[in-house]
């Protein structure tokens, strides 16, 4: 078993650490830069190339029926499900083979409304909160064990 972290914008990285020591299993923080971690034999970090998707490209290599990968990058994730790989948004919420074609269908028609190709421009995703990092620690957790008994 091994957790992914696409980690250049992910809130949660220190969550992920705690959980992954409990249930001792390795975490590769995969970035485009060089990003701090803890000093532990659990914990990996892959600099990739600056190059578009490279770390998206990195990971979706390396998912498979083992890994949970946390991402927010809905693209990436629906790669990663395709391997077989569970999935967390670090809100907490899973990707399921059920609910990526909607999370790709709304993804791009939120990146018209935000382009402001139909009326005014509207924002982006809501702020990220305390009820967000409290559901993912829940989700990487059952992630683990569902893992951990074979699925």
């Amino acid at each position: 078993m091994k957790i992914l972290v696409d980690a250049d914008a992910c809130p949660v990285k220190e969550e992920i650490y705690k959980v992954a020591w409990r249930h001792e299993v390795p975490v590769t923080i995969v970035s485009n830069s060089p990003i701090r971690v803890p000093a532990h034999p659990l914990i990996e970090r892959v600099v990739v190339s600056d190059g578009f998707d490279a770390a998206d490209d990195w990971i979706a290599e390396r998912a498979d029926p083992l890994s949970v990968c946390v991402t927010a990058d809905i693209l990436l994730a629906d790669r990663c499900l395709k391997a077989r790989a569970a999935v967390l948004a670090p809100n907490g919420k899973p990707f399921t083979t059920s609910s990526i074609g909607a999370a790709v269908a709304t993804r791009a028609i939120m990146a018209d409304l935000r382009a402001g190709a139909v009326g005014d421009p509207v924002g982006g995703p809501a702020p990220f909160s305390k009820a967000d990092r409290s559901r993912f620690l829940s989700a990487l957790d059952e992630a683990l064990v569902r893992l951990k008994r074979g699925r």
